[in-house]
């Protein structure tokens, strides 16, 4: 008798074609809710809280590729984040155009978690978080140390004329960052929906639930863990030049620190990890609670906001292990069977 090899469930249940990761009137509605933002809350304050978070929720994306869709859970996205904010800082005070600094960031940064990947793959579970951690605090310090790259003191760009080909503009009205950012973010968004759909997206899902068995099955688990890390470092990198672009200033704790590592994972935990919509709504609640706190608490604020997103993790972990998406989506179900049952016993009063 032959031995069968058991599926992994992403491809036992995959199918040619797939659809979007959220319906077309969830993504409409969510679109059109992040277009009107700037036009709603008009105070430079409100919109530094969606530039910032729409940054933030660029990089939680590109790791929720990796750690949510793949299932390789890294501690380290902040070497991507700064190879993107780094690189685009030294060609912009070199002369380039920021749209062309961007342009050569994004891939760099994408090479740079392929190259860390090819040994960290090798390990599996806590080893493989704890190697991108080790990788991410070398950089951390060889950038400390590194005259070409500021040191500890970090790099400042240069104030140039506000323009579109410059990415500078006023600091009283941020709706034009807004915009910008809200583009790259639909190009990242746009990209990794691309990779999923496809062949590429059932592999990696395999992946995650079952390498072994992917394996045997002839996936190969090597090859797509690097497009994965790749095409997560290359997102995450968009997020550093944006950032750098927009504060006109990276030093190592700001582009490197492994609290940025941690923040993404989490944005993207809180929203609901290996959803397409998780990280962007971690990201918002976390900028919020982070504006919150800081104002509330002035310089203590950075650990209180820490505390109190540490608290709604453990919350949501606990009532919902899928996120806050996973508690939308609970709610809306619940409601629509309601909704049926009413239904079905109005016309069975009626038929009687």
């Amino acid at each position: 008798m032959t031995a069968q090899t058991t599926l992994p469930p992403s491809l036992a249940t995959a199918a040619p074609r797939r659809r979007p990761p959220a319906g077309w009137w969830s993504a409409a509605a969510i679109l059109a809710a992040l277009v009107l933002y700037p036009l709603v809350f008009t105070s430079p304050a409100a919109q530094n809280i969606g530039v910032l978070a729409l940054t933030y929720a660029i990089a939680a994306s590109g790791w929720n590729v990796l750690g949510g869709y793949a299932g390789q859970v890294s501690f380290g996205h902040a070497l991507f984040f700064g190879t993107g904010a780094y690189t685009t800082a030294v060609l912009v005070r070199a002369g380039w155009s920021p749209w062309v600094a961007i342009a050569v960031s994004i891939p760099l940064a994408g090479l740079m978690a392929a190259l860390v990947g090819l040994p960290c793959f090798r390990l599996r579970h806590h080893y493989f978080s704890i190697a991108t951690i080790a990788f991410a605090e070398i950089a951390f310090v060889l950038v400390t140390n590194l005259d070409g790259l500021g040191r500890a003191n970090g790099l400042e760009l240069p104030i140039t004329e506000q323009s579109l080909a410059n990415l500078q503009f006023s600091l009283q009205d941020k709706r034009p960052y807004y915009y910008v950012v809200l583009g790259l973010y639909l190009l990242a968004a746009l990209a990794i929906w691309l990779f999923l759909r496809g062949r590429a997206g059932s592999y990696v899902r395999a992946i995650r639930d079952d390498q072994v068995a992917a394996a045997a099955v002839g996936v190969p688990v090597q090859s797509f863990k690097l497009a994965a890390a790749a095409l997560s470092g290359a997102v995450t990198g968009l997020a550093g030049s944006f950032y750098v672009l927009y504060v006109l200033f990276v030093d190592p704790p700001s582009g490197l620190g492994l609290d940025l590592s941690v923040s993404f994972a989490l944005m993207a935990v809180l929203g609901g990890i290996g959803r397409f919509w998780g990280p962007l709504i971690g990201a918002w609640v976390l900028v919020m609670v982070q504006d919150y706190t800081r104002a509330e608490f002035s310089g203590t604020g950075r650990t209180v906001d820490l505390l109190i997103y540490g608290a709604l993790i453990v919350i949501i972990s606990v009532t919902e292990p899928g996120g806050l998406l996973a508690i939308v989506q609970r709610v809306r179900d619940a409601v629509g069977r309601r909704l049926a049952r009413r239904r079905t016993g109005d016309t069975g009063e009626a038929t009687a």
